[in-house]
């Protein structure tokens, strides 16, 4: 077992606790897997997404032989690619066939890749990536995270017309420092399992102070103080079936045409290159963390034909193309539990609790600033082990100090480039540029050196 883990990737917790493990990861991937159906909108349901993120994970576990603690979510990266699905067709309906087969698309390109890892081996990419590469890049996708968590540490869950949150930003920010303050009091001085679950009890301890200003906000007519919406309780079913996409999907099958499947292959192919190089990173930082490496064990070639598989399968029902998600690494992190039986039983129950609208309606009912709190923490550790990797690159040589740079400063300032519907994600933008700068420059230093 890794030095630095409680439980490592083949150890079984006892049930009781291995539920607990398994609902703080639901809470830490809950926002984001459940917000990208929200921003394409077009009647896709968050349920859905929820359980494709499940059967996505377990497919990906199956691959990987149960040997890598990674959860996959809906991807941020194919919101484009998924916009350009219902802007292309000719009906809802084929707008989410197209759904399906552009994430066939986007797996066939991780097959195709793992086939080509498979025989060539993966020392290509240690030194086509090497720490003075992806440890930047993995702390780049932490910060990158920073003004998503910093944003929503101001906004609650009610809301005007426009979405606009109505409640005073500082009573949301007191909220929001009240979680990230417990999160960090149970993990630095909790005992036994409290150290293991700072983020359950943190998100309880936010959420109950939020619940108190707004039950006084109720009772005093003040809107302002009024930060969790408990109208969202109200006829509320027990029990209800997830908007499948396949379902809708099959019905606009009729409806698809060359000209339309050419135009979701355009915008889900270059992605799908884009979220590999994502994939490595991803995997690389959470090798550092387990003090293993996933791209020798279970292998690169394993990894990838899991997220592809998993990701198809995971749009199949849900419609969104699943990824590895660094809220589920950052958990993994800060509480040291790195079992695969936590992930997969965090899978499990992400399928289940999609059919039943109490338990939803209660995770989509955390507030904004509560869940800001927890990805403050959660972020920064993405973003602390990156820098941890850069510690083992000699900085003095100005050669490793420029790709550091050529990576930090534009990742930062947010460089992406767009190319009609197909976008280079400011990750991928940042890491194209360190592996162009380290071979560049690097290389050049290296035959310098030996003459």
């Amino acid at each position: 077992m890794a030095k630095n883990l409680v439980y490592d990737i083949h150890d079984k917790p006892k049930l009781g606790s291995l539920i607990l493990f398994a609902i703080q990861q639901v809470l830490a991937i809950l926002a984001a897997t459940i917000l990208v159906p929200a921003i394409i909108g077009n009647g896709m349901s968050q349920s859905a997404a929820l359980f494709g993120a499940g059967v996505g994970t377990i497919v990906y576990q199956l691959f990987t032989k149960f040997r890598s603690p990674v959860f996959l979510g809906s991807s941020f990266a194919f919101i484009g690619s998924m916009f350009a699905a219902f802007g292309g067709a000719a009906s809802a309906s084929a707008g989410y066939a197209g759904l399906i087969l552009g994430a066939l698309f986007a797996g066939l390109v991780y097959v195709i890749i793992a086939v080509i890892v498979k025989f060539a081996g993966v020392a290509w990419i240690n030194k086509l990536m090497p720490a003075v590469v992806i440890g930047p890049t993995v702390a780049l996708i932490g910060m990158s995270l920073a003004v998503n968590a910093v944003g929503d540490l101001t906004k609650g869950k009610v809301v005007d017309i426009l979405g606009n949150s109505l409640c005073d930003p500082h009573i949301a920010l007191l909220c929001g420092l009240v979680t990230l303050f417990s999160v960090f009091a149970f993990s630095v001085y909790g005992k036994k399992m409290a150290k293991l679950i700072p983020f359950i009890l943190g998100i309880l301890v936010g959420y109950a102070t939020a619940s108190i200003f707004t039950v006084i906000g109720i009772l005093t007519d003040n809107v302002a103080l009024q930060v969790i919406n408990f109208a969202a309780f109200k006829d509320m079913q027990i029990f209800s079936l997830p908007d499948f996409t396949f379902i809708k999907a099959f019905e606009g099958v009729k409806d698809i045409d060359g000209s339309f499947i050419a135009t979701i292959a355009v915008a889900y192919v270059p992605v799908a290159f884009v979220v590999f190089a994502e994939h490595i990173a991803d995997h690389k930082n959470l090798s550092s963390i387990i003090e293993k490496d996933l791209l020798e064990d279970p292998g690169l070639h394993r990894t990838l034909l899991g997220d592809g598989v998993g990701s198809f399968a995971g749009a199949f029902f849900g419609g969104c193309p699943n990824t590895t998600y660094g809220e589920s690494v950052g958990c993994v992190a800060i509480t040291r539990n790195a079992s695969v039986i936590t992930i997969t039983t965090t899978a499990i129950m992400c399928m289940v609790i999609s059919f039943f609208d109490p338990f939803v309606t209660f995770l989509a009912s955390i507030p904004n600033c509560v869940m800001g709190g927890v990805c403050v923490a959660l972020y920064g550790f993405i973003a602390v082990s990156g820098l941890k990797m850069i510690q083992k690159v000699d900085l003095n040589k100005s050669s490793n100090l420029f790709v550091v740079s050529s990576i930090l400063i534009p990742g930062i300032g947010g460089l992406s480039v767009t190319f009609g519907e197909i976008t280079i994600t400011t990750i991928a933008c940042a890491l194209i540029l360190g592996i162009i700068a380290n071979l560049a420059f690097n290389k050049f230093n290296k035959s310098q050196e030996e003459e």
